[in-house]
């Protein structure tokens, strides 16, 4: 049975209860045993789970990592940077690149005298 993502999780499951389901009302939970209680409906034709955003990390059929590989797809291929990088790493490598700069330019006037 599945889980799903809503935005409006309290308005998914009054679209739900509107609609016959019992939800939220302690129904028997036999395939989604892990849903909790307040976002479980249960219908004719099965078992739904609700969850909201924030409530991913809580999801048992889907993982963040499986989201975040389709969510965060084109945000990997435009970026520049990796999108994990970290502010120290970020730093060092500004800090890396200034004394690679001062480096040649003492390398540089270091040539010019003794040609």
């Amino acid at each position: 049975m599945p889980e799903q993502i809503s935005k409006y999780p309290e308005v998914t499951l009054k679209v739900l209860k509107g609609n016959g389901a019992i939800c939220g009302e302690g129904a028997d939970q036999r395939i989604l045993t892990k849903c909790p209680a307040d976002r479980f409906c249960s219908l004719r034709a099965g078992e739904i789970c609700v969850y909201g955003i924030d409530e991913i990390p809580q999801m048992t059929q889907i993982k963040t990592d499986e989201i975040a590989g389709i969510v965060c797809h084109d945000y990997k291929e435009s970026s520049i940077l990796p999108a994990s990088l970290s502010a120290s790493e970020v730093i060092a490598m500004v800090v890396l690149f200034s004394i690679g700069l001062v480096i040649g330019i003492f390398w540089r006037k270091f040539k010019t005298r003794s040609i």
